[in-house]
């Protein structure tokens, strides 16, 4: 792939949704939108791939092996993503919980056409056998009206009633007590059957009220992914290894006194702080797996970051690695992210298996890209909604980190708080 054409845009926040609106006539599609937030790793401010040329789609069995030879035979950008029950592969786990969106456990493709806006400044890079198509393409993006039908017929259900939430948070509780584990994240899903939705127009509204820094519009024929997530997994810069979890969330509020004193006891919540110091030491310890000897740092610790929808506690932990090591091995020594497991790992996944009622897929699992030269980015994916239009079913989930200062009332309402953008694009 080749850069070709480089554009100035007049105004980049028109012309992003022009850009996905064009895009979104082809079977394969991802766009990751920034929403300009200001974070000190961006790489742009949106991106967008489309058109298969070759791809990788398979279930957990020996996923992470293909994934690496496929990165290192086509050291090309690579778009998709790594669903959460890839920790079956990397681990002997199972997961036997209701899909009812039949998502490959991975997939990824190699682009035709690639987009990267930052600024003003848009950059083409094509395949070299289609790049006679790039003019045309443009002045199509350019020149494309916006219009996407609003299709809303769906019935919001949770698969876990409040009372079996609050008596499945009581046995967590019980399994911390007994110190099988010092933290876990619990989820829970809604869902709709016979669902039916335009996914463009969902996201466009989604990404409207949250604004989020790790936005994703995926789809791969009839599989998409519209997220609103704030959350980056692990993000590798030549040498230079990235991991921002998110622990610990508080709720907006219109009025500045009561939204700042909300920020403020969150920085300051004990519970929080423990939430996140513990995924902090479970962070440092999966880096230091493929991680230079001493570089492993945490850079950020504790840092309040405010959100449309919410306030976040997020740290900042980095490591260097050496460039013998595979970019798939860091990503498979890391996985899943500890934000969305717990502590120990393997103990929390096995109990968050046994307790929820909905096998995750790809929430909670990564979406992001490989650069040419092994570097990557992913996000974790949250505050996201999931449709599987042939099966005429969505999903969303949401959750919450349980320890033992948890009050399962309490962790119930963050849940509902975390799920109040998804039901407001939805109503």
């Amino acid at each position: 792939m080749r850069t070709i054409l480089s554009k100035f845009i007049e105004n980049p926040t028109h012309f992003k949704k022009q850009l996905l609106q064009w895009a979104n006539s082809y079977r394969e599609v991802v766009f990751l939108d920034s929403n300009y937030y200001p974070q000190k790793y961006s790489s742009f401010d949106c991106v967008l791939a489309v058109d298969e040329f070759t791809s990788i789609k398979t279930d957990h069995h020996n996923a992470f092996e293909d994934l690496k030879q496929y990165q290192g035979q086509t050291k090309d950008w690579l778009f998709g993503y790594l669903s959460y029950d890839l920790k079956n592969d990397i681990e002997d786990l199972h997961s036997a919980n209701f899909d009812g969106l039949e998502f490959p456990d991975l997939y990824f493709f190699q682009p035709k056409k690639l987009f990267i806006l930052n600024g003003d400044q848009l950059e083409l890079h094509y395949l070299r056998f289609c790049d006679d198509e790039m003019e045309a393409d443009y002045n199509d993006i350019v020149n494309g009206s916006l219009y996407s039908e609003a299709i809303t017929e769906i019935t919001i259900q949770q698969r876990i009633p409040k009372e079996n939430y609050i008596s499945k948070v009581g046995k967590m509780l019980e399994h911390i007590q007994r110190g099988d584990i010092y933290e876990a994240n619990f989820c829970m899903e809604f869902y709709s059957e016979n669902a039916l939705i335009n996914p463009l127009d969902v996201y466009q509204k989604l990404n409207t009220i949250s604004e989020a820094p790790f936005s994703v519009y995926f789809k791969n024929d009839n599989q998409f992914l519209l997220s609103a997530s704030p959350e980056r997994y692990l993000k590798k810069v030549d040498s230079k290894v990235i991991s921002q979890p998110i622990k610990g969330t508080s709720k907006r509020f219109t009025e500045s006194d009561l939204d700042e004193k909300s920020k403020n006891d969150l920085e300051y919540n004990e519970k929080e702080r423990s939430e996140n110091i513990m995924i902090v030491d479970l962070v440092r310890n999966d880096l230091s797996r493929t991680a230079s000897k001493g570089s492993v740092e945490v850079e950020e610790l504790f840092g309040i970051y405010s959100f449309q929808q919410v306030h976040q506690m997020i740290s900042t932990i980095t490591s260097q690695v050496e460039n013998t090591i595979s970019p798939v091995e860091i990503i498979r020594t890391t996985f899943p992210m500890g934000s969305m497991t717990g502590a120990p790992k393997i103990s929390a996944m096995n109990i968050i298996e046994n307790l929820e009622e909905t096998k995750r897929g790809l929430y909670s699992g990564a979406v992001g890209y490989f650069t040419p030269n092994g570097d990557f980015d992913f996000n974790v994916v949250i505050r996201s909604i999931l449709y599987n239009p042939q099966n005429q079913y969505l999903s969303f989930s949401v959750g919450s980190a349980i320890t033992s200062l948890s009050d399962p009332e309490k962790e119930y309402e963050e849940c509902l708080l975390k799920a109040k953008a998804m039901f407001a694009v939805l109503s």
